[in-house]
């Protein structure tokens, strides 16, 4: 058993099941000095997983208390997009401040275009489920997994329900969550949507493509050798981050019908 990763509630561990000797990931937590709000994050972390039974978030296989502390076991993925992001010019074998060649850009639009499908089913189930929380840490990668898809999303400790007009269920109770860089800025306001999740995926886009929105100098459509797709890919981010218009925002399968042109 060894440790792979630490947050603010506990410690995940990557571990050996003595019967299956299948490997999982097991998040363990100190549940009883945990305050009141922080305990109704764990056990909405563990509902969620339970109920979203999916190959676009990472599998819930049990949970239980022992010893004061409370054991989430869930599926194992060995890579995370901030690892991943961590190394790509390392294994792609160019400088920081080098462009991207085509099939690194190709790589990156099919991790992109599975980041989508998981954020998507999200949205589209009934209701819908906003994640709160999208940034590199929590979007894992499977790379032996038996299905067609290699991405997935964990950790859903912040994840809310629509009501029906479509703002989050309780709309001025919820505190301003995440990770500040991946915040829309109307999270702030505490009047939002699931569209937030759309502002935050097109951070993690600009991170994933190499290109920065704010600054003019992060794009030459002339230099680059896949100039046009780069292009098409600028302008649907900028519309992704559509602020303070945030309602205007496109939804996923918008974002991804135009990725697949």
């Amino acid at each position: 058993m060894s440790a792979i990763g630490s947050g603010g509630f506990g410690t995940v561990f990557k571990v050996k099941h003595r019967l299956d000797d299948k490997i999982y990931a097991v998040k363990k937590l100190q549940f009883g000095d945990l305050t009141v709000d922080k305990k109704q994050k764990v056990a909405k972390e563990v509902k969620s997983l339970a109920k979203l039974d999916s190959n676009f978030v990472v599998k819930y296989y049990d949970s239980w208390l022992e010893s004061n502390h409370l054991y989430i076991q869930m599926e194992f993925c060995p890579q995370s997009l901030k690892l991943l992001l961590r190394d790509k010019t390392i294994v792609f074998g160019r400088q920081p401040e080098d462009e991207m060649n085509v099939f690194e850009y190709f790589i990156s639009c099919e991790i992109f275009k599975e980041i989508l499908e998981c954020v998507q089913y999200l949205h589209e189930l009934d209701p819908p489920v906003i994640h709160r929380d999208l940034k590199p840490d929590n979007i894992l990668i499977n790379p032996k997994c038996r299905s067609n898809r290699f991405v997935k999303l964990c950790d859903f400790g912040l994840a809310t329900d629509h009501d029906i007009d479509g703002q989050i269920a309780s709309r001025y109770e919820h505190s301003v969550v995440g990770t500040t860089r991946y915040i829309a800025p109307e999270v702030y306001s505490r009047k939002y949507s699931h569209k937030s999740d759309i502002y935050s995926l097109h951070i993690i886009g600009e991170q994933l493509f190499g290109v920065d929105l704010q600054t003019s100098e992060s794009f030459d459509a002339k230099q680059s050798p896949v100039s046009t797709s780069i292009l098409c890919l600028y302008q649907t981010l900028v519309a992704m981050m559509s602020t303070p218009n945030w309602k205007q925002r496109p939804e996923c399968r918008e974002v991804l019908a135009k990725h697949n042109e």
